[in-house]
């Protein structure tokens, strides 16, 4: 009886947590889609393609794919959704923006946060853009049509449009993202309560051990990988900043930690966003997963080359 009550409690908390989180992401997608919409439509985008067709070339994106990637590293991602859904864009393209914001999105929130528990944010930041940017430029290539130009048709079609048509057109689009958010947000909020108020998070990192080992982290780092996996480092931002001041994990592990963290956090509920655009859960997932690997590591080889002890998976029985 306990039980249910205690789940019963963490399912109104997540509810409550949910609507707070909706409107909250609400006054940020609406504004934003908005303003991208005017920009698009108004031609503005088009008159300095000169200036980002080098960056986007480089990414095998079209230059009005640099306002949403912005965005979502200024702002989240909920802001870079919103801002992409209303651009003419293929789904190879809107895929690789997908990838390049899941891992360097709410740069300036989040990178405080890395700082408050053992990054410096400037190393946090670069890391995560450059990261970003390695995983896309490996993804272009076996995307069809990733750099081709995004419905030259609907551009036409979209420069006579009359202002009223395409504000009807933003509306429905809005709203249909919206209804999507909605029921997503609801969901992880109660999820997030129910496996916070049960404890069920440290089960679930013992279950994870192995695959803490796989991508190169010491098993005392479980809880705190784990939280950003779930709830992210926005989310899971104080539960982070205070395990890692009452912990007793050295330089070396912090960063190990932070470096993979910075590339897979939030692998619950970023993604499913994207999804519900119809885009492949196996480019959101597993290019990140692999980078993630890699990069921990060849961190962990530089340290042991440069003197430090390896802290990872090589001493699980360091505490």
């Amino acid at each position: 009886m306990a039980a249910n009550d205690l789940i019963r409690e963490a399912v109104r908390a997540g509810a409550v947590k949910g609507w707070d989180g909706f409107v909250w992401m609400m006054k940020i997608v609406v504004p934003v889609s908005l303003l991208t919409t005017l920009l698009d439509r108004s031609g503005w985008l088009a008159r300095i393609d000169f200036l980002l067709q080098p960056a986007m070339g480089l990414l095998s994106l079209p230059p009005e794919a640099a306002l949403p990637l912005l965005i979502g590293m200024l702002a989240n991602i909920y802001g870079g959704i919103a801002a992409m859904v209303v651009l003419p864009l293929t789904l190879a393209q809107m895929t690789l923006i997908a990838i390049f914001l899941l891992t360097a999105h709410n740069l300036i929130q989040e990178g405080i946060i890395q700082a408050k528990s053992g990054l410096h944010p400037l190393k946090a930041t670069l890391f995560r853009i450059s990261a970003a940017t390695a995983t896309v430029l490996c993804v272009a290539p076996f995307l069809d049509g990733g750099s081709a130009p995004a419905g030259l048709a609907a551009d036409a079609a979209e420069a006579v449009r009359p202002w009223g048509a395409v504000l009807q057109g933003w509306a429905g689009t809005t709203l249909r993202l919206a209804v999507k958010i909605f029921f997503i947000i609801f969901v992880i909020m109660i999820l997030m309560e129910i496996l916070k108020r049960t404890g069920w998070v440290h089960a679930i990192v013992k279950i994870c051990a192995p695959f803490l080992r796989l991508m190169g982290l010491a098993p005392k780092v479980g809880l705190l990988w784990m939280t950003a996996v779930i709830f992210g480092l926005a989310y899971g931002g104080a539960v982070i900043v205070e395990e890692t001041r009452n912990g007793d994990l050295s330089r070396a592990e912090l960063e190990t930690l932070h470096l993979s963290i910075g590339i897979n956090h939030s692998m619950v509920e970023d993604p499913i966003l994207f999804m519900a655009l119809g885009l492949s859960a196996f480019w959101l997932y597993i290019p990140r997963l692999i980078m993630a690997i890699v990069t921990v590591r060849l961190l962990n080889l530089w340290f042991r080359l440069t003197g430090p002890k390896q802290p990872a998976a090589a001493t699980p029985a360091s505490r």
